[in-house]
Protein backbone atom coordinates (compact mmCIF):
# COMPACT_ATOMS: atom_id res chain seq x y z
CA UNK A 1 0.00 0.00 0.00
CA UNK A 2 2.78 2.60 0.80
CA UNK A 3 4.56 1.62 -2.44
CA UNK A 4 1.24 2.43 -4.36
CA UNK A 5 0.34 5.81 -2.58
CA UNK A 6 4.24 7.03 -3.16
CA UNK A 7 3.65 5.99 -7.04
CA UNK A 8 0.47 7.33 -7.74
CA UNK A 9 0.78 10.27 -5.67
CA UNK A 10 3.73 11.56 -3.41
CA UNK A 11 6.45 10.40 -1.27
CA UNK A 12 4.64 13.14 1.45
CA UNK A 13 1.00 10.88 1.32
CA UNK A 14 2.82 7.73 1.90
CA UNK A 15 4.52 9.19 5.04
CA UNK A 16 1.64 10.75 6.19
CA UNK A 17 -0.13 6.96 5.74
CA UNK A 18 2.44 5.60 7.66
CA UNK A 19 2.58 7.61 10.27
CA UNK A 20 -1.37 7.64 10.94
CA UNK A 21 -1.44 3.86 10.60
CA UNK A 22 1.56 3.02 12.98
CA UNK A 23 -0.49 5.09 15.68
CA UNK A 24 -3.52 3.37 14.80
CA UNK A 25 -2.08 -0.58 15.11
CA UNK A 26 -0.96 0.57 18.70
CA UNK A 27 -4.45 0.21 19.33
CA UNK A 28 -4.74 -3.54 18.06
CA UNK A 29 -2.07 -4.41 19.96
CA UNK A 30 -3.84 -2.99 22.98
CA UNK A 31 -6.74 -4.88 22.26
CA UNK A 32 -4.82 -8.40 21.81
CA UNK A 33 -3.15 -7.42 25.29
CA UNK A 34 -6.38 -6.76 27.03
CA UNK A 35 -7.55 -10.58 25.86
CA UNK A 36 -4.86 -11.69 27.44
CA UNK A 37 -5.03 -9.81 30.71
CA UNK A 38 -8.50 -11.22 30.87
CA UNK A 39 -7.16 -14.65 30.53
CA UNK A 40 -4.56 -14.06 33.10
CA UNK A 41 -7.43 -12.43 35.34
CA UNK A 42 -9.40 -15.77 35.06
CA UNK A 43 -6.58 -18.48 35.44
CA UNK A 44 -4.51 -16.57 38.50
CA UNK A 45 -7.06 -13.39 39.77
CA UNK A 46 -4.05 -11.40 38.22
CA UNK A 47 -5.27 -7.55 37.76
CA UNK A 48 -5.52 -6.44 34.16
CA UNK A 49 -2.60 -4.18 34.44
CA UNK A 50 -0.41 -6.69 35.45
CA UNK A 51 -1.52 -9.06 32.92
CA UNK A 52 -1.21 -6.41 30.16
CA UNK A 53 2.42 -5.83 31.68
CA UNK A 54 3.19 -9.87 30.95
CA UNK A 55 1.43 -10.42 27.87
CA UNK A 56 3.77 -7.66 26.40
CA UNK A 57 7.15 -8.52 27.54
CA UNK A 58 6.73 -12.29 26.43
CA UNK A 59 5.12 -11.07 22.97
CA UNK A 60 8.34 -8.14 22.83
CA UNK A 61 11.58 -10.08 24.12
CA UNK A 62 10.99 -13.50 21.30
CA UNK A 63 9.95 -10.77 18.54
CA UNK A 64 12.80 -8.83 18.95
CA UNK A 65 15.64 -11.72 19.46
CA UNK A 66 14.15 -13.65 16.53
CA UNK A 67 12.71 -11.21 14.20
CA UNK A 68 10.20 -12.78 11.51
CA UNK A 69 11.28 -16.32 11.35
CA UNK A 70 11.03 -16.93 14.15
CA UNK A 71 7.53 -15.72 14.68
CA UNK A 72 6.66 -17.16 11.50
CA UNK A 73 7.42 -20.83 13.21
CA UNK A 74 5.99 -19.74 16.33
CA UNK A 75 2.73 -18.90 14.70
CA UNK A 76 3.10 -22.02 12.70
CA UNK A 77 2.67 -24.23 16.45
CA UNK A 78 0.37 -21.61 17.48
CA UNK A 79 -2.32 -22.23 14.81
CA UNK A 80 -1.93 -26.18 15.78
CA UNK A 81 -3.07 -25.46 19.22
CA UNK A 82 -5.60 -22.63 18.10
CA UNK A 83 -7.25 -25.10 15.98
CA UNK A 84 -6.88 -28.22 17.78
CA UNK A 85 -7.65 -26.38 21.34
CA UNK A 86 -11.13 -25.11 20.29
CA UNK A 87 -12.11 -28.48 18.31
CA UNK A 88 -11.91 -30.74 21.18
CA UNK A 89 -13.25 -27.74 23.90
CA UNK A 90 -16.45 -26.31 21.73
CA UNK A 91 -18.24 -29.85 21.83
CA UNK A 92 -17.56 -30.62 24.99
CA UNK A 93 -18.66 -27.19 26.56
CA UNK A 94 -21.91 -27.65 24.68
CA UNK A 95 -22.69 -30.70 25.85
CA UNK A 96 -21.92 -29.41 29.26
CA UNK A 97 -24.55 -26.74 29.00
CA UNK A 98 -27.33 -29.56 27.92
CA UNK A 99 -26.57 -29.98 24.32
CA UNK A 100 -27.85 -27.46 21.43
CA UNK A 101 -31.36 -27.34 22.24
CA UNK A 102 -30.59 -26.23 25.72
CA UNK A 103 -27.80 -23.84 24.65
CA UNK A 104 -30.29 -21.62 22.10
CA UNK A 105 -33.15 -21.64 24.83
CA UNK A 106 -30.79 -20.25 27.52
CA UNK A 107 -30.01 -17.55 24.84
CA UNK A 108 -32.90 -14.68 24.68
CA UNK A 109 -34.69 -15.15 21.72
CA UNK A 110 -33.03 -17.85 20.39
CA UNK A 111 -31.40 -15.29 17.58
CA UNK A 112 -27.78 -15.95 18.33
CA UNK A 113 -27.49 -18.85 15.89
CA UNK A 114 -28.34 -16.64 13.00
CA UNK A 115 -25.53 -16.60 10.35
CA UNK A 116 -26.15 -12.91 9.93
CA UNK A 117 -26.68 -11.02 13.51
CA UNK A 118 -24.78 -7.90 12.20
CA UNK A 119 -28.26 -6.69 9.89
CA UNK A 120 -27.41 -3.80 7.25
CA UNK A 121 -24.43 -1.88 10.15
CA UNK A 122 -22.98 -5.45 9.14
CA UNK A 123 -23.01 -4.76 5.29
CA UNK A 124 -21.92 -1.24 5.73
CA UNK A 125 -19.14 -2.39 7.85
CA UNK A 126 -18.18 -4.75 4.99
CA UNK A 127 -18.01 -2.31 2.74
CA UNK A 128 -15.69 -0.09 4.46
CA UNK A 129 -13.59 -2.94 5.60
CA UNK A 130 -12.91 -5.15 3.01
CA UNK A 131 -11.09 -2.86 0.71
CA UNK A 132 -8.28 -2.99 3.33
CA UNK A 133 -7.72 -6.61 2.78
CA UNK A 134 -7.59 -6.19 -1.05
CA UNK A 135 -3.94 -7.56 -2.80
CA UNK A 136 -2.99 -8.12 -5.87
CA UNK A 137 0.40 -10.38 -5.23
CA UNK A 138 -0.18 -13.40 -6.40
CA UNK A 139 1.62 -15.15 -3.84
CA UNK A 140 0.15 -13.04 -0.92
CA UNK A 141 -3.23 -13.60 -2.63
CA UNK A 142 -3.16 -17.30 -2.37
CA UNK A 143 -1.65 -17.00 1.23
CA UNK A 144 -4.25 -14.86 2.28
CA UNK A 145 -6.95 -17.25 0.56
CA UNK A 146 -6.30 -20.63 2.16
CA UNK A 147 -5.90 -18.21 5.44
CA UNK A 148 -9.67 -17.19 4.51
CA UNK A 149 -10.34 -20.67 4.02
CA UNK A 150 -9.00 -22.05 7.63
CA UNK A 151 -10.61 -18.91 8.74
CA UNK A 152 -14.10 -19.55 7.49
CA UNK A 153 -14.30 -22.74 9.56
CA UNK A 154 -12.62 -21.52 12.45
CA UNK A 155 -14.53 -18.57 12.87
CA UNK A 156 -17.67 -19.54 14.55
CA UNK A 157 -16.07 -21.33 17.57
CA UNK A 158 -15.30 -18.40 19.67
CA UNK A 159 -18.86 -17.26 19.10
CA UNK A 160 -20.38 -20.04 20.02
CA UNK A 161 -18.43 -20.81 22.91
CA UNK A 162 -19.61 -17.43 23.93
CA UNK A 163 -23.02 -18.07 23.29
CA UNK A 164 -22.42 -21.11 25.96
CA UNK A 165 -21.11 -19.25 28.53
CA UNK A 166 -24.46 -16.71 27.99
CA UNK A 167 -26.28 -19.53 29.18
CA UNK A 168 -23.89 -21.10 31.55
CA UNK A 169 -22.84 -17.68 33.34
CA UNK A 170 -25.48 -15.22 32.32
CA UNK A 171 -24.27 -12.86 35.62
CA UNK A 172 -20.77 -12.57 34.51
CA UNK A 173 -19.62 -8.59 34.76
CA UNK A 174 -18.15 -8.54 31.36
CA UNK A 175 -18.73 -10.25 28.64
CA UNK A 176 -14.58 -10.30 28.12
CA UNK A 177 -14.76 -12.78 30.87
CA UNK A 178 -16.86 -15.55 28.82
CA UNK A 179 -14.29 -17.40 26.43
CA UNK A 180 -11.93 -18.19 29.69
CA UNK A 181 -14.03 -18.54 32.22
CA UNK A 182 -16.52 -21.23 30.30
CA UNK A 183 -13.03 -23.01 29.40
CA UNK A 184 -11.69 -22.59 33.00
CA UNK A 185 -15.01 -23.90 35.04
CA UNK A 186 -17.00 -25.85 32.59
CA UNK A 187 -14.25 -28.04 31.36
CA UNK A 188 -12.18 -30.85 32.58
CA UNK A 189 -7.97 -29.34 33.61
CA UNK A 190 -6.92 -30.95 30.64
CA UNK A 191 -9.58 -29.69 27.63
CA UNK A 192 -9.44 -26.55 29.47
CA UNK A 193 -5.69 -26.08 29.93
CA UNK A 194 -5.65 -26.37 25.74
CA UNK A 195 -8.54 -24.63 24.98
CA UNK A 196 -6.88 -22.00 27.44
CA UNK A 197 -3.56 -22.14 25.64
CA UNK A 198 -5.43 -22.05 22.32
CA UNK A 199 -6.45 -18.22 23.42
CA UNK A 200 -3.38 -17.27 24.67
CA UNK A 201 -1.78 -18.77 21.03
CA UNK A 202 -4.76 -16.43 18.98
CA UNK A 203 -3.50 -13.62 21.03
CA UNK A 204 0.33 -13.91 20.89
CA UNK A 205 0.27 -14.79 17.30
CA UNK A 206 -1.46 -11.90 16.52
CA UNK A 207 0.18 -9.14 18.75
CA UNK A 208 3.32 -10.46 17.08
CA UNK A 209 2.41 -9.90 13.59
CA UNK A 210 1.61 -6.37 15.14
CA UNK A 211 4.76 -5.73 16.57
CA UNK A 212 6.36 -6.52 13.02
CA UNK A 213 3.70 -4.59 11.50
CA UNK A 214 5.16 -1.34 13.87
CA UNK A 215 8.87 -2.54 13.11
CA UNK A 216 8.43 -2.18 9.67
CA UNK A 217 6.32 0.53 8.85
CA UNK A 218 8.86 2.69 11.13
CA UNK A 219 12.15 1.77 9.86
CA UNK A 220 11.22 1.10 6.39
CA UNK A 221 8.23 3.82 5.51
CA UNK A 222 9.43 6.21 7.94
CA UNK A 223 13.20 5.83 8.72
CA UNK A 224 14.62 4.44 5.45
CA UNK A 225 12.17 6.26 3.37
CA UNK A 226 12.35 9.94 4.91
CA UNK A 227 15.26 10.12 6.88
CA UNK A 228 18.46 7.72 6.07
CA UNK A 229 17.82 6.63 2.45
CA UNK A 230 21.51 5.42 2.37
CA UNK A 231 20.76 3.59 5.64
CA UNK A 232 22.92 0.06 5.90
CA UNK A 233 20.18 -3.48 6.27
CA UNK A 234 21.82 -3.53 9.62
CA UNK A 235 20.95 -0.14 11.11
CA UNK A 236 17.48 -0.55 9.56
CA UNK A 237 17.49 -3.42 11.81
CA UNK A 238 18.32 -1.70 14.51
CA UNK A 239 15.61 0.77 14.16
CA UNK A 240 13.29 -1.97 13.56
CA UNK A 241 13.99 -3.83 17.15
CA UNK A 242 14.15 -0.43 19.27
CA UNK A 243 10.18 0.48 17.23
CA UNK A 244 9.27 -2.99 18.44
CA UNK A 245 10.37 -2.25 21.81
CA UNK A 246 8.55 1.00 21.64
CA UNK A 247 5.80 -0.12 20.38
CA UNK A 248 5.21 -2.84 22.75
CA UNK A 249 5.89 -0.13 25.75
CA UNK A 250 2.76 2.10 23.86
CA UNK A 251 0.41 -0.91 23.39
CA UNK A 252 1.25 -1.91 27.19
CA UNK A 253 0.28 1.53 28.23
CA UNK A 254 -2.65 1.80 25.63
CA UNK A 255 -3.86 -1.62 27.46
CA UNK A 256 -3.76 -0.88 30.51
CA UNK A 257 -6.20 2.42 29.92
CA UNK A 258 -8.47 0.54 27.20
CA UNK A 259 -11.70 -0.34 28.28
CA UNK A 260 -12.68 -3.50 26.07
CA UNK A 261 -10.74 -5.27 23.16
CA UNK A 262 -14.13 -4.19 20.40
CA UNK A 263 -12.95 -0.44 21.62
CA UNK A 264 -8.97 -0.66 21.29
CA UNK A 265 -9.89 -2.00 17.41
CA UNK A 266 -12.08 -0.21 16.83
CA UNK A 267 -9.55 2.65 16.68
CA UNK A 268 -7.47 1.24 13.90
CA UNK A 269 -10.44 0.25 11.94
CA UNK A 270 -11.94 3.59 11.90
CA UNK A 271 -8.31 5.29 11.21
CA UNK A 272 -7.83 3.12 8.50
CA UNK A 273 -11.11 2.96 6.46
CA UNK A 274 -10.77 6.89 6.64
CA UNK A 275 -7.35 7.77 5.66
CA UNK A 276 -7.17 5.52 2.99
CA UNK A 277 -10.44 4.50 1.28
CA UNK A 278 -10.73 7.60 -0.54
CA UNK A 279 -7.46 8.25 -1.58
CA UNK A 280 -7.43 5.04 -3.05
CA UNK A 281 -10.66 4.92 -4.82
CA UNK A 282 -9.44 8.21 -6.09
CA UNK A 283 -6.20 7.16 -7.24
CA UNK A 284 -7.78 4.11 -9.14
CA UNK A 285 -10.64 5.50 -10.87
CA UNK A 286 -9.87 9.90 -11.09
CA UNK A 287 -6.88 10.70 -13.33
CA UNK A 288 -7.02 14.14 -12.31
CA UNK A 289 -6.71 13.44 -8.68
CA UNK A 290 -3.16 14.16 -7.51
CA UNK A 291 -1.28 15.30 -3.88
CA UNK A 292 -3.77 17.57 -2.73
CA UNK A 293 -6.92 15.57 -3.25
CA UNK A 294 -5.35 13.17 -1.27
CA UNK A 295 -4.19 14.68 1.66
CA UNK A 296 -6.84 16.68 1.74
CA UNK A 297 -9.02 13.82 1.92
CA UNK A 298 -6.86 12.37 4.85
CA UNK A 299 -6.91 15.39 6.86
CA UNK A 300 -11.07 15.94 6.53
CA UNK A 301 -11.57 12.30 7.38
CA UNK A 302 -9.39 12.21 10.81
CA UNK A 303 -10.85 15.56 11.60
CA UNK A 304 -14.78 14.45 11.28
CA UNK A 305 -13.87 11.20 12.49
CA UNK A 306 -12.44 12.20 15.51
CA UNK A 307 -15.09 15.38 16.12
CA UNK A 308 -18.09 12.93 15.65
CA UNK A 309 -16.36 10.43 18.08
CA UNK A 310 -15.96 12.86 20.34
CA UNK A 311 -19.15 14.81 19.96
CA UNK A 312 -21.66 11.79 19.99
CA UNK A 313 -19.26 9.50 23.07
CA UNK A 314 -18.41 7.19 19.65
CA UNK A 315 -22.28 5.99 18.60
CA UNK A 316 -22.71 9.09 16.16
CA UNK A 317 -25.93 9.98 15.42
CA UNK A 318 -28.44 7.56 13.88
CA UNK A 319 -26.99 6.13 10.73
CA UNK A 320 -24.19 8.87 10.96
CA UNK A 321 -21.38 6.90 12.72
CA UNK A 322 -18.25 8.34 13.12
CA UNK A 323 -16.37 6.27 10.34
CA UNK A 324 -19.03 7.30 7.71
CA UNK A 325 -19.07 10.97 8.69
CA UNK A 326 -14.92 10.66 8.30
CA UNK A 327 -15.81 9.32 4.99
CA UNK A 328 -18.09 11.27 3.55
CA UNK A 329 -15.82 14.44 4.69
CA UNK A 330 -12.81 12.87 3.14
CA UNK A 331 -15.14 12.46 -0.31
CA UNK A 332 -16.28 16.04 0.01
CA UNK A 333 -12.58 17.20 0.37
CA UNK A 334 -11.39 15.34 -2.05
CA UNK A 335 -14.36 16.51 -4.51
CA UNK A 336 -13.86 20.36 -3.39
CA UNK A 337 -9.92 20.32 -3.93
CA UNK A 338 -10.70 19.08 -7.28
CA UNK A 339 -13.31 21.66 -8.22
CA UNK A 340 -10.54 24.03 -7.18
CA UNK A 341 -8.19 22.88 -9.38
CA UNK A 342 -10.72 22.90 -12.45
CA UNK A 343 -11.97 26.45 -11.84
CA UNK A 344 -10.70 28.73 -14.90
CA UNK A 345 -8.35 31.76 -13.41
CA UNK A 346 -10.53 35.21 -13.05
CA UNK A 347 -10.28 37.36 -16.02
CA UNK A 348 -7.91 40.23 -15.20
Amino acid sequence: MGDYLEHRYHRAVRGVVAALLWLGTLAILAGQLVALAWVLSVVAGVPKWAGCVVGGLVMTSYFTAGGLLTSAWVNLVQLVVLLAGFAVALPLAVGRAGGVAAVVAATPGGDYWRFWHAGASGWVYLALLGPAFVVYDRTVRVGVAAQAAVLLVFAFMPPALGIVARALHPGLPTHELALPTVLMRDLSPLVGTLGLAAVVSAEVSTADAILFMLATSLSQDLYRRFHRPDASDAQVLRVARLAAVAGGMLGVGLAIVAPTVIDALTVFYSLLSVSLFVPVLAGLYLRRAGTPEALAAIGAGIVALAAVHLAAGGRGYGFLSPVLAGLLAAAAACAASLGRRRRPPAAG
